[in-house]
């Protein structure tokens, strides 16, 4: 069994051409499900799809009737082009260009949740302000503000590259965007990276339906077993009131 790969859930391999790079992804689908909602994963600055978190979605999330699709953003794991170049708006492309993809597949009904981490999670909000096709987001230990972020220096993952620095310096996606809709804020009451005002003022832009759910101890990686699950039940509820999805029996 691949690595990350539930009992009764299929793994599909996709492949697709953004700005002349491959952007590849992994589409997790119970194999006795029809259509079903999809729920999109956006992972972090210096992690990829591969990350532990979101090989744990794509082994609960399908027997809960919800599709899981991770990818690797251009720069990062398996995708091409070269990670100092790129920025908030490349990763916005990316996640545009994944859900364009995938509202084609015959298994997927249309309805799309975002589930982001950290810097993720940012990118998830940006999408999640204009994309209709969004209809329920998530967020863990996500940032309100890149301006600290800009501060630092550095081109090699996992820090900030020069393009992003320079595109937040240039009050380009400084910010996380107001309006948000269905949005659950997740956040670590111990992280040391994104500290938990960040959370509160994302809850804060969002517009109702919204919620908060504080993780007290948690650190940034929700590296406790015990907060992690607490992560994943909660955004499991919170998306299939949004997006719906059916139990698989037998999965």
């Amino acid at each position: 069994m691949e690595l990350g790969v539930a009992a009764g859930v299929t793994p599909e391999r996709f492949t697709l051409s953004v700005g002349g790079a491959a952007v590849v992804g992994v589409l997790h689908r119970a194999r006795l499900a029809g259509q079903s909602p999809c729920v999109v994963a956006c992972h972090g600055m210096g992690a990829s799809k591969d990350s532990d978190k979101y090989l744990l979605l794509g082994r609960e999330l399908p027997a809960a009737g919800l599709a899981l699709a991770r990818f690797d953003f251009r720069g990062s794991g398996e995708s091409g082009g070269a990670y100092q170049d790129a920025t908030i708006a490349t990763r916005i492309a990316d996640l545009e260009a994944v859900l364009t993809h995938l509202s084609r597949h015959p298994g997927l009904d249309g309805r799309f949740g975002l589930l982001g981490s950290s810097l993720g999670g940012f990118v998830a909000l940006w999408v999640a302000a204009t994309e209709q096709r969004a209809r329920a987001v998530v967020t863990w230990n996500a940032p309100a503000s890149l301006h600290d972020l800009a501060a630092q220096g550095g081109a090699e993952a996992p820090g900030p590259g020069p393009a992003l620095i320079a595109e937040v310096r240039a009050g380009r996606h400084a910010e996380a965007p107001a309006g948000v809709e269905r949005l659950l804020v997740i956040q670590g009451g111990g992280d040391e990276v994104v500290p938990p005002a960040h959370g509160r003022a994302l809850l804060e832009r969002a517009r109702p339906p919204r919620d908060l759910c504080m993780i007290e101890g948690a650190d940034h990686r929700l590296s406790e077993p015990v907060h992690r699950l607490q992560a994943l039940e909660r955004s499991r509820q919170w998306l299939l009131r949004y997006l719906g999805g059916t139990a698989v029996s037998g999965s």
